[in-house]
């Protein structure tokens, strides 16, 4: 009998041709549809989703199980989402839900099915090199999906098929429309995982109310008000409000900083004023894909996702690790996750905790 496998089936072209792919190389493939997000607006696009999931999984003749982990995502994603927000961070809820959810639940829940790996439509590849699993780059550069997924360990890659790694986005869409799948043309989905797109600070003032504060530049000048520093990011350009009148120069505004203590939030006009670049960084919660700490210390980094790889070094501290960069990088965000790379090889990474 051919192999198990279970297809993370979003609704999206990405997961439909990963499930193709591995059906036309004689896998007994089937697929489940996780809904981890109770819908509460027309931004939540479950219903949708399963729609187009259930439409590829017939034209595919494939078996779609469904299923609801709304409340592991709220205890093991969302909460800590919240957290980090009221602390002032900006955290990346992606890479936590693809190391509690889609790499955990759902990977036990299909190995009880009778699994034996699991596959999504990330754009990633796994590879192993003298008995150690390596995570690496998509061969599209543009797609790229490793960041969101440094926190994977050995036993969760053991388990994951990546089919579309090597193929390029414009080949995918391609194949699908060559296979008449129903979703070829779809759109590709973006927002937070799970709970879609929408307007970011209307989402938060459900969970938040407002804390209002000085807008303040970093000499000192008081030139706006905010309505709560949760609702801002660092290197954040819209919505700041700073009207006429204030600056030498015809700049936009950015946000450069936050004191929490005295609840202001700090901002400086134009986007190369240096307190929004940073050389040095603090990352914590360090965790190598490999299970050990790279021999190499002079590495690349991405700070944010589609960054271009930005040279640096990184000295150890106990859980912790100094990065150092070569060029000073726009808008390092305490919540933020550094990732570490040489070459390809995405070796892992950590939450940026303060920046120098």
């Amino acid at each position: 009998m051919s192999e198990r496998i279970i297809v993370g089936m979003s609704g999206g072209v990405d997961s439909a041709v990963a499930a193709l792919l591995l059906k036309e190389q004689g896998f007994d493939v089937e697929c489940i549809f996780m809904k981890n997000w109770e819908e509460d607006s027309e931004s939540c696009t479950a219903e949708e989703d399963y729609k187009d999931a259930l439409l590829v999984c017939d034209h595919l003749g494939l078996k779609l199980h469904t299923v609801n982990f709304s409340k592991e995502y709220k205890q093991n994603v969302f909460d800590h989402f919240l957290k980090e927000y009221a602390a002032g961070r900006t955290p990346n809820p992606d890479t936590l839900c693809n190391k509690e959810i889609k790499f955990n639940v759902f990977l036990h829940y299909a190995l009880e099915l009778g699994a034996g790996r699991i596959a999504t439509g990330h754009y990633a590849r796994i590879e192993k090199n003298n008995g150690t699993i390596q995570l690496r780059k998509g061969i599209d550069k543009n797609k790229d999906q490793s960041y969101f997924l440094f926190m994977l360990n050995q036993q969760q890659l053991e388990k994951t098929i990546f089919p579309i790694g090597a193929m390029s986005k414009k080949d995918v869409r391609t194949l699908a429309k060559e296979k008449g799948l129903p979703n070829y043309d779809r759109k590709d989905s973006t927002g937070v995982c799970f709970i879609g797109e929408r307007n970011f600070t209307e989402f938060l003032h459900q969970y938040f109310k407002p804390d209002p504060g000085d807008m303040v530049t970093v000499d000192g000048k008081t030139v706006s008000k905010h309505d709560g520093l949760m609702f801002y990011t660092l290197g954040q350009r819209q919505g700041l409000g700073i009207g006429g009148g204030h600056g030498e120069k015809e700049e936009p505004w950015y946000v450069v900083d936050k004191n929490l203590e005295n609840n202001q939030l700090i901002v400086a006009q134009g986007h190369d004023h240096p307190g929004l670049f940073h050389s040095q960084l603090t990352v914590e919660d360090l965790h190598w894909v490999a299970n050990e700490v790279p021999s190499v210390r002079k590495l690349t980094a991405k700070i944010r996702y589609r960054q271009k790889d930005q040279l640096c070094s990184f000295e150890l501290n106990n859980d912790s690790a100094d990065v150092y960069f070569v060029e000073p990088q726009f808008a390092v965000t305490p919540g933020q996750a550094a990732v570490f790379y040489d070459g390809d090889n995405c070796l892992g990474g950590g939450t940026i905790e303060k920046r120098n």
